[in-house]
């Protein structure tokens, strides 16, 4: 499952996910299952066609991810792995950040980062010239909406209805949109 949702110069992404890393670092062995939230930046690319041609819609860069992971032998919800990365070399991540209120509330935690946006954005290094001039209000206004839908698949990953291992998995698997 793919859920999007685009500003003007920004947007965010969200999806459920089933990962296995053959080199993990220590303490994280074995699979993860769980949500994955990127704040990205979207573009609109030309027109393929008339006025009335579907608009090419181009989701670019990724800037902030959060991953709302849990080792798959644990518990359904422990989110033993939470973590965020708070900036991007290009399209690679960071080093992984745990923060403790990430894994006991994770709902609290990410409302609270689009509540204070500016500082999401000011850690990602992204530049007041990448941001159209009202993506910051509606990153903002749109915070509960985005953590709605993080909270829906979140339940659905507990259910076993997402984040699930695909049929013929290797040693590595990423099964996600992100």
């Amino acid at each position: 499952m793919l859920w999007s949702m685009a500003f003007d110069r920004v947007g965010v992404v969200v999806s459920d996910l089933y990962f296995v890393d053959p080199n993990p670092g220590p303490g994280q062995e074995g699979a993860e299952r769980g949500v994955r939230l990127e704040l990205r930046a979207f573009a609109r690319d030309e027109l393929h066609g008339s006025i009335y041609s579907a608009v090419p819609i181009r989701v670019d860069r990724p800037l902030w991810r959060v991953d709302l992971l849990e080792s798959v032998s644990s518990t359904p919800g422990s989110l033993d792995r939470a973590h965020h990365h708070p900036r991007f070399r290009g399209w690679e991540p960071g080093r992984r950040h745990f923060v403790e209120e990430l894994t006991a509330d994770p709902v609290v935690w990410l409302q609270g980062r689009f509540d204070d946006i500016e500082s999401v954005l000011a850690d990602a290094g992204v530049e007041a010239d990448e941001l159209g001039s009202g993506d910051v209000a509606a990153l903002r206004a749109a915070g509960p909406m985005i953590v709605a839908a993080v909270e829906h698949l979140l339940g659905e990953v507990a259910a076993g209805r997402a984040g699930l291992e695909p049929a013929g998995a290797g040693a590595a698997v990423r099964a996600s949109w992100l």
